[in-house]
């Protein structure tokens, strides 16, 4: 299997070895001796590859070899079998897809069901037949065994040769129970370790503002992931523009937004309730003092102590009939 060819291509294995060492949703991570049984890339003079890094043009076959460890003091018998990685996990976290379709259905095992001595390693061989047809760009795959009760994976990174594109989207950005939520679409040919920033402007300026900052994912090629942003300090009352800010590698880019409008409805419902009250006791003491006046009740305007009725007078002009 060839090899990394260039510093350059050093420096990006590298950076992808941190991800590998959390292991594998669905199966146990790679384990060392003390821990159990493991299986890892067979050193081969490359001591310490935690997985396999592999290149080729469609119609190539690449071959590489895969160790199984056991440290106990019993006979191990495990089943090896290839796999296609995935971000169905929650948040888009690396999984594997439980029928292989592209790199796992790929890899041929010298033998698939190894029996390994206690306190010994065995050492079988696999090809992995990149097909005529086959899409540039990156096919992350695994290698997976399981026995004893348990599973363990190994990462496969395979690039298939040819022209490659970086492209992501940022899509259905929504704000609710205090998160904000999107999905990250991978359009291009390669993984893509995306960073977001969010802006949001409200009627009053600026009210949130978080710096560009690489998302705990990994976004494989033609993958849909559901992420949520949390917002605990969002306004109470204010209309909100947000903007989602998303980067890659190699000039992947994209921009999203949405608008919220943020109304404290517990508030605003005590006040209406209080407008009510107020409006029915004013009406209560104008359809009263109607019902007063119209009665002669005491304190009405025909009653005793309501207002005068009008009386005649006669004038005096000293004149003798």
């Amino acid at each position: 299997m060839t090899s990394v060819q260039s510093a350059a291509r050093g420096l990006c294995v590298l950076a992808l070895a941190a991800a590998v060492l959390l292991g594998l949703p669905g199966v146990a991570p790679t384990a060392v001796a003390d821990e159990g049984w493991s299986v890892v890339p067979s050193a081969g003079g490359r001591d310490g590859r935690p997985y396999f890094y592999a290149e080729g043009e469609p119609g190539a076959v690449l071959q590489d070899t895969v160790s199984v460890i056991n440290p106990g003091e019993e006979p191990l018998t495990v089943r090896l079998r290839g796999a296609d990685a995935d971000n169905s996990q929650e948040g888009g976290g690396f999984a594997l897809r439980a029928k292989p379709r592209d790199t796992g259905s790929w890899i041929t095992f010298a033998e698939k069901t190894v029996k390994v001595p206690a306190r010994t390693r065995a050492d079988v061989p696999f090809t992995i037949g990149v097909p005529e047809g086959a899409i540039p760009g990156d096919h992350p795959g695994a290698i997976v065994a399981s026995g004893g009760g348990r599973s363990a994976a190994v990462r496969v990174q395979l690039r298939v040769g040819g022209p490659t594109l970086s492209a992501l989207t940022v899509e259905d950005v929504a704000v609710r129970d205090g998160r904000i939520s999107y999905d990250l679409v991978n359009r291009g040919n390669t993984v893509l370790t995306p960073k977001l920033a969010v802006r949001a402007d409200g009627l009053f300026g600026e009210v949130l503002d978080r710096a560009p900052r690489t998302l705990p994912v990994e976004l494989l090629p033609g993958r849909r992931v559901t992420l949520r942003e949390p917002w605990h300090d969002r306004p109470a009352f204010d209309s909100v523009d947000v903007r989602l800010t998303v980067t890659a590698a190699d000039g992947a880019h994209d921009e999203a937004g949405t608008a919220a409008r943020f109304v404290p409805w517990g508030a605003l419902a005590g006040l209406a309730g209080g407008l009510v009250l107020c409006a029915g006791g004013a009406g209560w003491y104008v359809r009263r003092r109607k019902h007063t006046a119209e009665s002669g009740e005491p304190g009405g305007p025909g009653g005793p102590g309501g207002p005068e009725q009008p009386r005649t007078e006669v004038e005096l002009t000293g004149a003798v009939t």
